[in-house]
């Protein structure tokens, strides 16, 4: 099913009919770029989706190519920089669990009297676990990492990563076309808003509009505000998407790894041993945080139940 999907988004991405001859090439056209970006944007959602159902294997390839990619670019930074497991984040002891809708309710109403726009372009500050494998394996280790992406008025855009204060990468790409999310613009109504997300998740050619569980749309998260800082109206219909959607069980009043008070709402996978704790701000519904962690032992690579194996905090 999913090779006959991709021979579509190809053939779709052809700029030259089949009559055309074979060396009568020329630019994508803007629905042959759009095309091929979805089919490479399927192609990284698969292999997240296969990672997450193979936790273990995942955290692995992630430990090593980071270490590679630390060895490469700044000598003895891996060393420098990895740090012992943090704790998992707990809500306060005593306070209360706001309920979801009611932060949905809240954000609605302070975005009717305006606040923060729509901004292209992200700053976030991510934590990622790293880990050996076999009967030697190590404790793992916490590898952290700060990104902010900001977009120019041709399209181009930065890309700056940071570890610890210690520079690792400063890119400049070129300008793109594509209008299929995450790159499009996010909507700011929570039914389109939905529908933006279920593609994200689900990248198809046409657009889908079945709706996404819980489970994806936490997923698909780190893609959306990777790439925009949500404004007051966006922010507001994510709130009311997640509350709508139903699955996250209100724990409490949490303080998030950048000294920032929020509430926590959390998912724990039926078959994958993880526990989702996403954390927003009680008055704007603005996404601060989201924790991955086990909730049992993985032996085999020196993992515990509570350890933590990401955590995302994004930043205006």
């Amino acid at each position: 099913m999913e090779l006959g999907r991709d021979l579509d988004l190809l053939r779709a991405a052809n700029p030259v009919s089949a009559t055309a001859g074979p060396w009568r090439d020329r630019p994508l056209d803007a629905v042959a770029e759009r095309g091929l970006n979805q089919l490479l944007h399927t192609t990284r959602v698969r292999r997240v989706r296969r990672a997450r159902r193979r936790v273990v294997l995942w955290a692995e390839a992630a430990a090593v190519a980071l270490a590679a990619v630390l060895a490469l670019t700044v000598p003895d930074l891996g060393a420098a920089t990895a740090t012992a497991a943090p704790s998992a984040l707990h809500p306060r002891a005593g306070s209360a669990a706001m309920p979801l809708e009611r932060i949905a309710d809240r954000a609605e109403a302070l975005a009717r009297d305006g606040g923060p726009r729509l901004r292209k372009g992200a700053h976030v500050q991510s934590w990622s676990l790293a880990m050996d494998s076999g009967p030697d394996a190590e404790r793992p280790v916490t590898l952290p990492e700060e990104r902010e992406v900001r977009w120019r008025p041709d399209g181009s855009r930065t890309e700056r990563v940071e570890s610890d204060g210690k520079l690792l990468s400063d890119r400049l790409y070129p300008p793109s076309r594509s209008d299929a999310p995450p790159w499009a613009r996010p909507p700011g109504t929570p039914a389109a808003l939905r529908a933006y997300l279920t593609e994200v998740d689900q990248p198809g050619f046409p657009r889908r509009t079945g709706p996404v569980s819980i489970r994806q749309l936490l997923d698909t998260l780190p893609q959306l505000l990777d790439n925009w800082t949500l404004g007051a109206r966006e922010s507001a219909a994510l709130a009311r998407v997640l509350a709508d959607t139903g699955g996250l069980r209100a724990e409490g009043t949490v303080t998030d790894r950048l000294g920032r008070t929020g509430q926590a709402y959390v998912y724990d996978t039926p078959d994958e041993h993880l526990r989702y704790m996403v954390i927003l701000d009680p008055d704007s519904g603005e996404v601060l945080g989201l924790e991955v962690l086990f909730t049992e032992d993985q032996p085999d690579f020196a993992v515990r139940a509570g350890d933590v194996m990401s955590y995302d905090a994004w930043r205006r």
